[in-house]
């Protein structure tokens, strides 16, 4: 990779120039109304943003908070508080009120965004009455200073802000799957480091066309959709809603589309219950018909003009993986982490390995501890984390390499594989230690499981808890649909057995009755299992659970 690189808000101000009356940012508006951003009008309210903000005399490097979910002004709002000097402090949409609370104290933040929400009646309580809120146009109803409102009387900022690649850009708070939040501390440097590496791996282009919907308050989103942007200069659109992604994925037709495994879950389910897994397999061995029906599942994912397809943020199931690859769709996975802006290993198109979360990105030092720990080490590192020097000294080693936390292994080409957690590992109580990670991802090869955590230490066998697909959820009352899940269940179950160690054998699976939510807290706001609280929550019917002979269980 070049050594000189350019930083973001470089690569903002050359864009207004070089392409600017081209369309960068498409803005759904509600009832099918969009609104188009081109790059010179994105800068110039970013610039007349930046001069509010400076016009509020506010400490130097302050930290100005972004509680919305994904929109055009996410982005203009980030490039503003940079222009002014200050740093953004990103908050899922999702949180509750004392998650924003606690990370509006703990960064100090002297103003917030309140951009597009759900349930801000439900956060506001959450916001000290000393930070001062500005709304954007798709903001709940409030009394604060409205964006349209501000960049009408406020020029723009006339020159443009030069920072060092130390200065700190952002605060990221970690999702918080193991307790609470961390404030990590990326530089403009880590940010551009990753962003160029990153395009330069996929060959990445001017033309690319990419639908944000994954929060942009994560890394990943971060990573590639933002920084991915405007390294590129390709074209952002965003998603409504729920309700209208499929419309809003035909609108992009994008050329990129990275999702979590949920999300790749979500859509072979929802391509099953058009076409039964058994018929859909069928079709596509056929020879004549097989190629017109791999078209045309793509096209009704909207995905058919994808030539690049990312996974992240979890593992995914190895048929999932293969399941897309039948159809066409190279989906590859990548491996990241806040505390190195998602930059550290990614499979690259025609030499992924399944079950491998690729390749060290440029100028990515991996290495696998005694342990088994995976460390890794690149100028896309943070600095530490926010006011928390402990932890800091806790997540390197003497010689600089950033402790994952994650067990894996390397194979002849370079390729790293992860198998687990080292702290979610457990002991059962014939002593032996259990791996919940690959166990789990046997199991979700299941198309009738959407999540499932395995546990059960001091017990001599481990269990698993498994949430079904949405669809399951609605029709497990139904006693045919139960009986059908429950003998696809008890398969896995056997299949699993088979593949694993004794010691690692589930002595039975429990379907849970109630969804694992972010609202009941089971869940992250990037999905991922809060493994602790699944944990915590069901200990209590351990016992009775391992009574019973029943090889599932209806909880």
């Amino acid at each position: 990779m070049q050594k000189t690189i350019s930083l973001p808000l470089e690569k903002v101000y050359h864009w207004e120039t070089a392409r600017a009356e081209e369309v960068y940012l498409t803005q759904p508006m509600g009832d099918g109304r969009t609104e188009d951003f081109t790059w010179r009008r994105a800068v110039g309210e970013a610039r007349r943003m930046a001069s509010y903000l400076k016009s509020l005399n506010l400490p130097p490097r302050s930290r100005i908070g972004i509680l919305s979910k994904n929109c055009a002004h996410w982005i203009m709002s980030d490039w503003a508080i940079w222009m002014a000097g200050y740093i953004s402090v990103p908050l899922y949409p999702t949180l509750s009120a004392h998650s924003v609370r606690y990370i509006l104290e703990h960064s100090e933040a002297e103003v917030l965004f309140v951009g597009k929400l759900d349930d801000w009646d439900s956060m506001k309580e959450g916001v000290p009455g000393t930070v001062h809120c500005i709304s954007y146009p798709l903001s709940p109803p409030n009394q604060f200073p409205t964006w349209n409102d501000i960049i009408e009387r406020f020029p723009p900022l006339p020159d443009n802000t030069a920072t060092k690649p130390e200065d700190l850009a952002t605060i990221v708070y970690t999702s918080g799957s193991t307790g609470q939040p961390k404030g990590v501390q990326l530089t403009f440097q880590n940010m551009a480091y990753a962003a160029e590496g990153g395009v330069q791996a996929l060959d990445i282009t001017a033309s690319e066309r990419m639908l944000s919907y994954l929060p942009l308050s994560h890394v990943f989103e971060r990573f590639v959709v933002e920084m991915g942007s405007l390294y590129r200069g390709f074209r952002l659109y965003f998603a409504e809603s729920l309700e209208t992604f499929v419309r809003d994925l035909k609108v992009a037709r994008p050329t990129l589309f990275m999702g979590v495994p949920r999300i790749w879950t979500k859509f072979q389910h929802g391509v099953f219950e058009k076409v039964p897994q058994e018929k859909l397999a069928r079709l596509l061995r056929l020879p004549l018909v097989s190629l017109f029906i791999k078209r045309k599942v793509l096209k009704n994912l909207g995905l058919e003009h994808v030539k690049f397809a990312g996974s992240g943020s979890a593992p995914l199931s190895v048929d999932i993986l293969e399941w897309y690859r039948g159809l066409g769709l190279e989906l590859l996975e990548g491996y990241g982490m806040s505390e190195n802006f998602a930059y550290s290993h990614m499979n690259k198109p025609g030499r992924a390995r399944t079950g491998y979360v690729g390749e060290p990105l440029p100028g990515v030092e991996t290495r696998i501890a005694e342990d088994g720990e995976v460390q890794v080490r690149s100028p896309a590192t943070m600095p530490g984390y926010y006011k928390d020097e402990e932890k800091t000294r806790e997540a390197f080693t003497p010689d600089g390499f950033l402790r994952t936390g994650d067990k894996g292994e390397i194979d002849e080409a370079g390729r790293l594989k992860l198998t687990g957690r080292i702290k979610e590992i457990f002991k059962t109580s014939k002593g032996k230690y259990v791996a919940p990670a690959p166990i789990e991802n046997m199991l979700m090869s299941n198309p009738n499981i959407e999540m499932v955590c395995v546990s059960g230490p001091d017990y001599p066998q481990p269990h698993a808890l498994v949430m079904l697909s949405e669809d399951g959820q609605q029709r497990r009352d139904d006693p045919a649909f139960r009986a059908e899940v429950e003998r696809s269940l008890l398969a896995s179950l056997e299949q699993v057995n088979q593949a694993v160690d004794p010691h690692e054998q589930l002595k039975f699976l429990v379907v849970i009755k109630e969804p694992w939510t972010m609202e009941n807290e089971f869940l992250t706001p990037t999905l991922k299992l809060k493994r602790n609280q699944v944990e915590t929550a069901f200990k209590p019917l351990w016992p009775a659970w391992y009574e019973q002979k029943d090889k599932v269980i209806w909880q």
